[in-house]
């Protein structure tokens, strides 16, 4: 059984065993992830397609490392224009074995939702937390700062100007 599943912006046709490059997946390697956006699945007689999904349709693979891509070079140009630019790209991949396809059933597995980054930063912060790093600023204000001494008369060197060459008129 294959189905043609939907990730970031892209459609990839898969069947159970087969390791495929998406673009980045929030988890470690290890993890495992249930693709619910289904767009077609297809077996040895019948085939189904969504209209956008398949309804309880689901792709259970696991996440084998997080990698990039290769470099890709974008160079724009216009001619007779002095217009030239240069930039390089890498991309972001998430390398996955797909363990699984399951037809049917799927709405009681877990959806894969990617982790936002407002639920990553809420955790408790204690005043003395907050408080710590402005009393050691306080501190370090509040100490001398050591004074540079001046050194004798007779020590300092001064630097003369090159003698400036005279030009015939």
């Amino acid at each position: 059984m294959f189905a043609v599943i939907k990730t970031g912006g892209k459609q990839y046709k898969v069947s159970s065993g087969d390791v495929v490059k998406v673009e980045r997946l929030e988890g470690e390697a290890g993890a495992t992830l249930h693709l619910s956006d289904i767009l077609m699945l297809g077996g040895e007689s019948k085939m189904t397609v969504g209209a956008p999904a398949v309804q309880d349709a689901a792709v259970r693979a696991t996440i084998l490392e997080q990698a990039r891509g290769d470099k890709i070079i974008v160079f724009k140009k216009r001619r007779r224009q002095g217009y030239r630019r240069k930039a390089g790209h890498r991309q972001d991949l998430t390398v996955l074995r797909i363990e699984e396809v399951i037809a049917s059933g799927a709405n009681s597995l877990p959806k894969y939702t990617a982790p936002t980054k407002a639920a990553e930063k809420t955790t408790k912060v204690t005043k003395e937390e907050v408080v710590a790093p402005a009393k050691k600023q306080a501190e370090a204000k509040a100490e001398p700062k050591e004074t540079v001494k001046a050194k004798p008369a007779g020590e300092e060197k001064v630097k003369k100007a090159p003698a400036k060459k005279e030009t015939k008129k």
